[in-house]
């Protein structure tokens, strides 16, 4: 849970920001959600030696996730950070986490209900889906709003900590109540990274302490390898004996790169470098793997909804996107500045 909370806040990403994004990003977005969606089922439905929908949902959501950390960072390096394909990209990597949340949630919602005998139907759906938005638009108004009081009030506390304190009690006070009304926690802590701008803390600032990220920056640094050591537990390196679970990660990989792929094709507007744009989405990260631990999580009728030979063949998905994102984005853009 802790790792899921802090692992999603994402303190670089802001609702002022998101309001800024243009067309391209939220057609990048939609298109780098539905396709991967489409396909993670196909291939669960076709590939899985007994498919069943709920697992094939959960694969399909699994691809819809994108690491807009790893993307932020690539395109950093690459000095590239302020051109127009990486505003596209960090913008519609943003937008891509609210929608893949959303599916999260509904997705989750539809298994637990099931788990519980309760009946599936179009209206289950929709409220589950409404719960899931009306919390996220919720949210972030109210936090908005309460988040600048809320930290004004602490900066009167002079001791030292106190900034980081308030902060981290903000993003785990969302994720319980998120995991409260049966959603995942990451759905409440992804809420506090985008709430929690520069403006609400200048007090702090403005009195000589360090901003949140530089605050945040060792315990993330101590808790990222704690984290995906805690996944990597979870996989069964036994199940890559067993046959098909490499052919059935090969194919879920190239359906996971190939999705994002269309992603491309939601730039409006000519000069856009639709191919680096596709690929600068391709890496799921920790976001990934925060969604295939939710999915290892959920039983229905006694049994897990993700097994481990299947939680495993993700883990490859997520490692190999991740992986290939760097010297793929670096050589389009590379490709793009020759041409």
């Amino acid at each position: 849970w802790l790792g899921s909370t802090v692992a999603g806040c994402k303190v670089e990403s802001t609702v002022g920001e998101m309001m800024k994004l243009g067309a391209s990003s939220l057609l990048v977005a939609c298109i780098g959600v539905t396709v991967p969606f489409v396909l993670g089922w196909g291939v669960g439905l076709l590939f899985l030696p007994d498919p069943d929908p709920y697992v094939c949902a959960f694969l399909g959501a699994t691809l819809t996730a994108t690491s807009v950390g790893i993307t932020a960072r690539v395109l950093q390096d690459l000095g590239r950070s302020t051109s127009r394909e990486a505003r596209v990209i960090l913008g519609a990597a943003v937008i891509d986490d609210v929608l893949g949340l959303i599916i999260l949630a509904v997705v989750t919602g539809v298994i637990a209900a099931a788990g519980t005998g309760g009946g599936i139907s179009g209206g289950s759906v929709a409220m589950i889906l409404t719960k899931a938005m009306i919390f996220l638009a919720g949210s972030l108004t109210l936090g908005a709003y309460m988040s600048p009081k809320l930290f004004r009030l602490a900066s009167r506390l002079r001791a030292r900590g106190v900034l980081l304190a308030v902060s981290l009690a903000f993003c785990f006070l969302l994720s319980w109540l998120a995991n409260v009304v049966g959603l995942a926690p990451i759905v409440g802590a992804f809420s506090a990274g985008l709430i929690l701008e520069d403006l609400h803390y200048r007090d702090f600032k403005d009195r000589g302490e360090h901003d949140l990220a530089q605050l945040i920056e060792p315990i993330s640094a101590f808790l990222a390898p704690v984290f995906f050591v805690l996944m990597g537990m979870h996989t069964d390196l036994g199940s890559f004996a067993r046959p098909g679970v490499l052919g059935f990660a090969a194919i879920l990989t190239l359906a996971a790169v190939l999705g994002k792929q269309f992603c491309g094709l939601g730039a409006v507007g000519k000069g856009y470098d639709r191919l680096s744009i596709g690929i600068g989405m391709i890496p799921r990260g920790e976001v990934g793997l925060i969604f295939a631990n939710i999915g290892l999580g959920l039983t229905l009728g006694g049994h897990r909804i993700m097994s481990p030979a299947t939680y495993s063949a993700v883990v490859v998905m997520v490692i190999i996107t991740t992986m290939i994102t760097p010297p793929a984005l670096q050589w389009s853009l590379a490709r793009k500045d020759r041409s």
